[in-house]
Formats: structure tokens, C-alpha cells, sequence
């Protein structure tokens, strides 16, 4: 999950027309920028004292206005809809904003608040899908409250589709978290296309809570990750090792091969190579994948595995025994976002616990699990 330094910033500056907000203010902890002044650099943090020379987005001044505190601190969002699914995900995330230390946002999407609230009313009544939304939206926060005393918790209702709403939040949360099934605007969670979008174009880790109660009440400590040939330095690595590290278990980290069809066994009286076999390459693939994480990670102890076979089926089957499966996800430009790939399109709908996808938003390299 992520936390922003501390940060002096100039609100007013915001409103200036050809001013972007971002260029206009410093961390407090960070060096003078190298940049040139006015110059636009990369995320958040200075480029220098002049305006840059593009409008401040909508959405960023009012993330920006939420966020002009001492520690800027992005919280965990989760979709709510009053099902059960959705009830299962705020338990999940009121756990996971305890363990980070991180604020709950609760947020209620649907089409009909924005027609509803238009309408004027004789009296003080409110649209009855408003009460409705409050009443879910409540019910939940103190559902929240209740496991979790201490957890700083706030609620929304957004007149607008869920896809629309989650990804908008995505853009100020540490992660966005929904349910495995839902209804209303979120029934379309896995069977439609909520969560797979989400999935697929969100900037943040999207986390899909599945699992029966019996499955999330467990406790494995034990976050799963997939590793693809082409996974070296993903998000996906990273993340798994955070959580890891987080939770004070070892990340188990596989990367599955499998012998093409019409090709005769690879073995080393055959090959007379131990290196030259399908096993074998998986196992440097891993290897390499894992050296910058582990340099970062020193002290989290990592479980490794080249298993013979599907990687979907695999990680479905082993994620029965794991608190968290981490996938990857392939991208196929810098302007689509990402795509799911098979892997990650099967985990999201067949896993037997929360399956996270973490948010790719620079790296050029290509994951695929």
C-alpha cells in the first residue's frame, strides 16, 4: 500500500488556469529537482518554481484538496453493495488497512443517484436508492468498525457506473478492493467485465476477494505468485514480496514449464546437458526475476518452485493453501493500459482465495504469468 511524504503545497496555485498542480510544489523530503524550471518531471515530487504549462485535471485538484494534510496517506477503497460478497470484501479490507496502517473508503456506485438527486422534491425526503445506498454504506462502515476499532473509516455515495467509479478512485487509493460476486452495479463482478476492467486499466493493485468463509477465516501466511518468462523486474514480483514482508511470511513464488507437444523428453543422457532442459530453464527464469526483489528484501525468505505443467491450473489448485495470489498482466501499449492475460483472466474467476493485480503504469517490459 502506498504513502505519500510530507508535502508543503500551495492550494490556491490549483486554481490557476495553465498551472499544473503537481509541478507546483516539493516534497520536504527530497533534494532540489534537477530539472529545469517549469519543466513537467516524472510523478509526484518538484520540477521547479514556474508554472508548467498544461491545466490541472479535474480529478487531480480534487485529490489534491482532500489530500493538503501533514501525512498524505492514500487509503484502501472497497466497492460496496450490501450483498454478501461485498460484505466479504469489506471484512478482507478492514483486515488489510489495519495491517498497513492505511484509511478505509467505502463507496456505494450507482447510475440512478444522478438522476434521482436531480429531481426536485416538495419536502425534506430524499430519493429512496439514496437512503437505500446510506443505509448499505452504514451497515458496512460499522461492520468495519466492529472488527477493526481503531480503523479510520469514511463512506460515499457516486452517482455513476461502478467500472467508472472504482477506476476513478483507483487514481488517489493504495489498492481498490471488490467482492467475487455482487449485485446492483456491481453484479457484473468476474461473470461481466467490473472487475476485469478494473483488472486491466486501473493505476492501482485491483484485489478481488474470493474464497468461502471458511477459506478467508484461515490462515496459511503464505502469498502466492506466478512468474512468466517475460516477469522479470513486473510490479507483480515486487508486490508479492511487499506483502510478504508485511505480513512475516515467505512469498512462494512458482514458474511452471512445460514440454512442447511432438518434442521427445528432455533428460541428460538425451541432452547430455543438465542445463539444456525445460525444468532447468524455467529455474534460471525464476532466478532472475527474483534478484531485485530479493536484493530489496533481504531478510523475507523466499520458496521456490518450477512445477511440470499448466500455470493456470497450478496456481488455481495451490491458491487453496495461500492467503494471497499475486498475478501479472500483460500490457500491450502505453496508451490501452493493461490486458489480462489467460492466467490472471482464470485466477480472477477460479482461485479459492484473494487474488490481487498489481498496477503496471511505467514499466515497458511485458508480464504474463
Amino acid at each position: 500500500m502506498r504513502s505519500y511524504p510530507l508535502l508543503r503545497i500551495d492550494v490556491d496555485a490549483l486554481t490557476e488556469e495553465g498551472s499544473c498542480g503537481p509541478a507546483r510544489y516539493r516534497s520536504a523530503h527530497s533534494a532540489p529537482s534537477p530539472t529545469a524550471p517549469g519543466s513537467v518531471g516524472k510523478g509526484w515530487g518538484p520540477t521547479g518554481p514556474g508554472p508548467a504549462p498544461c491545466p490541472v485535471p479535474a480529478w487531480e485538484k480534487s485529490i489534491l484538496r482532500r489530500r493538503v494534510v501533514g501525512i498524505m496517506q492514500a487509503p484502501l477503497v472497497v466497492g460496496v453493495d450490501g450483498s454478501e460478497s461485498s460484505l466479504q470484501a469489506v471484512d478482507w479490507a478492514a483486515d488489510e488497512a489495519a495491517r498497513h496502517a492505511t484509511p478505509l473508503r467505502m463507496v456505494y456506485a450507482s447510475l440512478w443517484e444522478r438522476y434521482e438527486g436531480a429531481v426536485p422534491t416538495g419536502g425534506l425526503e430524499r430519493p429512496a436508492g439514496r437512503v437505500l445506498a446510506e443505509n448499505i454504506l452504514g451497515a458496512a462502515a460499522e461492520r468495519a468498525r466492529l472488527r477493526v476499532p481503531a480503523l479510520a473509516v469514511t463512506t460515499d455515495v457516486l452517482a455513476e457506473d461502478a467500472t467508472s467509479a472504482l477506476l476513478r478512485e483507483g487514481a488517489s487509493a493504495s489498492a481498490v478492493v471488490v467482492g467475487s460476486r455482487g449485485r446492483g452495479q456491481l453484479a457484473s463482478v468476474l461473470l461481466g467485465s467490473v472487475s476485469l476492467v478494473l483488472a486491466a486499466r486501473s493505476v492501482c493493485p485491483v484485489v478481488v476477494v474470493r474464497g468461502d468463509e471458511v477459506a478467508l477465516a484461515s490462515r496459511h501466511e503464505r502469498v502466492l505468485l506466478g512468474v512468466g518468462g517475460r516477469n522479470v523486474g513486473a510490479p507483480a514480483v515486487r508486490f508479492a514480496f511487499r506483502e510478504a514482508a508485511t505480513r512475516g511470511c515467505a512469498p512462494i513464488v512458482l514458474r511452471t514449464w512445460r514440454q512442447p507437444a511432438g518434442r521427445p523428453a528432455e533428460h541428460q543422457l538425451v541432452t547430455g546437458d543438465p542445463a539444456d532442459s525445460a525444468e532447468a530453464r524455467a529455474a534460471v527464469l525464476l532466478d532472475k526475476a527474483l534478484e531485485g526483489p530479493a536484493r530489496e528484501y533481504p531478510d523475507v525468505p523466499v520458496s521456490r518452485a518450477t512445477p511440470e505443467g499448466s500455470a493456470a491450473k497450478i496456481l488455481v489448485e495451490r491458491s487453496a493453501a495461500a492467503d494471497l495470489l499475486v498475478v501479472g498482466a500483460r500490457r500491450q501499449g502505453s496508451f490501452i493500459g493493461l490486458e489480462l492475460g489467460r492466467v490472471a483472466h482464470r485466477a480472477l474467476h477460479h482461485a479459492a482465495c484473494p487474488v490481487v493485480v498489481p498496477h503496471r503504469l511505467t514499466d515497458a517490459a511485458t508480464t504474463d504469468v
